[in-house]
């Protein structure tokens, strides 16, 4: 049972990225999900969440850029990121939990698997 992610790329800024986050071995329908990013020296940070009921969360940063979705028949989740800026940088790392599946503010604590993490990098 594993979260095997895909996307990340180096983008100039003002692009696009999108993250894809694959569940195997486990259906992601009853499990909430977010999205986490760590830049290197700063403290991991929560950048957006879906619940099971598809209720949304975004950090302030994400509001307006980012698009969080999942697709419960292909048993994924993805992160659509656009306008990326300068201090998007970091690695981006797909989380699931099955407690409370319909909470978005949970502790990274709480979450019982966590996707490999692809870097997004962006320069120009």
């Amino acid at each position: 049972e594993q979260l095997v992610q895909s996307g990340g790329d180096l983008v100039r800024p003002g692009g696009s990225v999108r993250l894809a986050c694959a569940a195997s071995g486990f259906t992601l329908e009853s499990y909430a999900l977010c999205w986490f990013r760590q830049a290197p020296g700063k403290e991991r940070e929560r950048v957006s969440c879906v619940n099971r009921g598809d209720g949304t969360y975004y950090a302030n940063f994400a509001e307006g850029r980012f698009t969080i979705s999942r697709d419960n028949a292909k048993n994924k989740v993805f992160l659509q990121m656009d306008n990326l800026r300068p201090a998007d940088p970091a690695v981006y790392s797909c989380a699931a939990r099955q407690r409370d599946p319909w909470a978005v503010l949970v502790s990274p604590a709480e979450y019982d698997y966590w996707g490999q993490g692809p870097q997004v990098a962006v320069s120009s």
